[in-house]
C-alpha cells in the first residue's frame, strides 16, 4: 500500500492524475485508513474535474476531521470546504503528526539590539514562480539601513530571469535543498536570523520541518499558504482585515498581523508583452462576451460551475475561457457544461504561457469569473495588472477572501459580490449592460496606478513596522500578541 500511495504521488506531481488516481484507489483497497490519502485522492479528483460523489466524500471528510482521523493534508481541504473549522483542525491533526515540535536545539539567548533587523524568507520558489512574482519588488525596496535580508532557498536549481533578479535582491541567498531540515535550522540561527519567514507554509515543496526546530526566535508565516498552519512555533500570521476579520481570528492559531489594505505583496515591475494580440489568436470568437478564469482546475466546484453555466445561458453569444490545466479536466468539464444545457464550443481553453503573454492575453476577455471557496489570488492581481475587472464572492476562509482584499485595495469593493446569488446576478448585469462594465474599466484604469494594491514601496513600509514591533516585543521579553499596523506608519 505504501508501494501504491508513493506511486501515486509521483503521478500527481506529473500530472498524470487517471494514473495516480488508480494507485491511490489501490492504496485504498488495502488499507481504508491509509493515513491522510482520502483528502489526497479527492483533492486529485478535483484536478481533473471528477464531481461524481464529491458532495458525499465532501461530507465524509468533515466527519472524519471532527473525529481527528487522519483524513487529508491541509492544502486540499482549502479547495473542498471554506469551514475555518475544518480548515483548522486539517492542519492541526498534520502538524502534530508529521511536524510536532522538536526540542533538540537549545532555546535562544537573548541577544543585543542591532542596528538592522535580519529577516530569513525560506522558500522553495526562488525562481519563474507565482510567490517570486508577487514577492520580488517587496525584497528589492525594503529599508537596507533597518533590515538586513537573507534567502534561505530549498527549491530547484534554476538560472532563470527571475532568479538571477532574486539572487541580487538579497543581502545573502543560499541553497540549502540539499540539507536536513535541522541543519537548516542550524544555519539560520548561525547567520543571526532575528525573524524567519516561511514563505510556502502547507504546500508543495515546504519545509515545515525547519520550523519546529526553532530557526529563529520569532516565525511568521506569509503569502505561501492563505490558512493557518496550526503549528504553536509559528508566531505570526501576515493579513489583512478582510482576509481575517476580528470574528475570525480563533481559527488561527497564530496572532494575527493586520496590515492595512490588502495583505498580499505585488510587483509593479511585471511586463506586459507588447503587439497585438487578436481572438482568433487565442480561440476565441471575434464578437460576444468573454467571461474568463484562469485558476487551477481544482478550484472549480461543481456549485461555481452551475453558476457559470446559468450565466452563460443568460448571456447570449457569451464564452467562458478557462486554463488548460490537464487534458481530462478539459473534457470533463465540457461535458459538464453540455450536461447544464450548455453547448460545449461555449467553453475556450487557455493553454499555459510565459508570464508577459499570458498578461498579455486578459484584453481579449471582458470579465473575470472567480471561484469560491478558494478564491483567485495571484491569478486575480494579474487579471487587475492587466485591467481586466474580477468579479468574487467572498466567503469565511481566508483563501476565500483574497479577492475581495485585492479589490477593496484598488478601490473596487462594487465587484465583491455578498452572496451566490448576487454574484451571479452582478456578472449577467454586466455582461449585458456594456456602459456600467465600460466605467468600472475606466475606473481599474486610473486606480491600477494611484491606489495601495500595487504601490510596493508603501507596501513595505507597513510589513517592516510589523517587523520591527515583532522584534521590539522579543527584544521585551513579552508574549506575541496580534499586531493592527495603521495605514499612515
Amino acid at each position: 500500500m505504501h508501494a501504491y500511495n508513493n506511486r501515486g504521488n509521483v503521478f500527481s506531481d506529473l500530472k498524470t492524475y487517471d494514473a495516480a488516481l488508480r494507485d491511490y484507489d489501490q492504496a485504498i483497497a488495502l488499507d481504508c485508513d491509509y493515513p491522510f490519502l482520502f483528502g489526497q485522492r479527492l483533492h486529485t479528483k478535483m484536478q481533473i474535474c471528477g464531481w461524481v460523489g464529491l458532495d458525499d466524500q465532501t461530507a465524509q471528510l468533515a466527519e472524519m476531521l471532527a473525529n481527528n482521523e487522519k483524513a487529508s493534508p491541509p492544502f486540499p481541504v482549502l479547495s473542498i470546504t471554506g469551514s475555518l473549522t475544518l480548515q483548522k483542525k486539517a492542519a492541526e491533526i498534520w502538524v502534530q503528526e508529521k511536524y510536532p515540535a522538536r526540542f533538540d536545539l537549545p532555546e535562544f539567548e537573548k541577544r543585543p539590539v542591532r542596528e538592522r533587523i535580519s529577516i530569513g524568507y525560506f522558500s522553495a520558489d526562488f525562481y519563474n514562480h507565482a510567490t517570486a512574482y508577487l514577492m520580488a519588488e517587496l525584497f528589492e525596496t525594503h529599508d537596507r539601513s533597518k533590515f538586513s535580508l537573507v534567502a534561505i532557498s530549498f527549491g530547484p536549481e534554476r538560472d532563470d530571469e527571475m532568479t538571477r533578479r532574486l539572487t541580487a535582491a538579497f543581502d545573502q541567498f543560499f541553497d540549502v535543498k540539499g540539507k536536513s531540515d535541522k541543519d537548516i535550522a542550524l544555519l539560520s540561527r548561525s547567520l543571526g536570523i532575528d525573524i524567519a519567514v516561511d514563505l510556502k507554509g502547507h504546500t508543495q515543496h515546504s519545509r515545515p520541518g525547519i520550523f519546529a526546530y526553532r530557526a529563529a526566535p520569532v516565525q511568521v508565516s506569509y503569502i505561501g499558504y492563505p490558512g493557518t498552519l496550526a503549528a504553536d512555533y509559528i508566531d505570526y500570521l501576515i493579513a489583512d482585515a478582510v482576509v481575517i476579520p476580528p470574528a475570525s481570528r480563533p481559527y488561527y492559531s497564530e496572532k494575527i498581523v493586520t496590515l492595512p489594505h490588502s495583505c498580499q505583496a505585488n510587483d509593479s515591475k511585471r511586463k506586459i508583452a507588447q503587439g497585438t494580440i487578436t481572438r482568433a489568436d487565442q480561440g476565441l470568437p471575434v464578437s460576444g462576451f468573454v467571461f474568463c478564469c484562469f485558476n487551477n482546475n481544482y478550484k472549480i466546484t461543481p456549485g461555481t460551475f452551475d453558476i457559470w453555466m446559468r450565466i452563460l445561458t443568460e448571456v447570449e453569444a457569451s464564452v467562458l475561457w478557462l486554463l488548460m490545466d490537464n487534458p481530462l479536466a478539459a473534457e470533463k468539464i465540457v461535458m459538464e457544461a453540455v450536461k447544464r444545457g450548455v453547448s460545449g464550443n461555449r467553453i475556450i481553453f487557455a493553454g499555459r504561457l510565459p508570464l508577459a503573454d499570458h498578461l498579455a492575453r486578459h484584453v481579449l476577455a471582458d470579465l473575470f469569473l472567480d471561484t469560491l471557496p478558494y478564491n483567485a489570488h495571484t491569478t486575480a492581481s494579474d487579471a487587475l495588472w492587466a485591467g481586466l475587472p474580477v468579479l468574487t464572492c467572498g466567503g469565511d476562509a481566508f483563501a476565500s477572501r483574497v479577492a475581495a482584499s485585492l479589490l477593496n485595495a484598488i478601490d473596487l469593493p462594487e465587484l465583491v459580490a455578498q452572496s451566490a446569488e448576487d454574484y451571479q446576478a452582478l456578472a449577467i448585469r454586466l455582461a449585458t449592460r456594456p456602459g456600467e462594465l465600460d466605467k468600472i474599466k475606466r475606473k481599474l484604469a486610473v486606480n491600477r496606478l494611484t491606489t495601495p494594491l500595487f504601490n510596493s514601496p508603501s507596501f513595505a513600509k507597513p510589513i517592516e513596522d510589523a517587523y520591527s514591533q515583532m522584534c521590539a516585543r522579543y527584544q521585551s521579553g513579552l508574549p506575541c500578541a496580534d499586531i493592527d499596523v495603521a495605514a499612515d506608519c
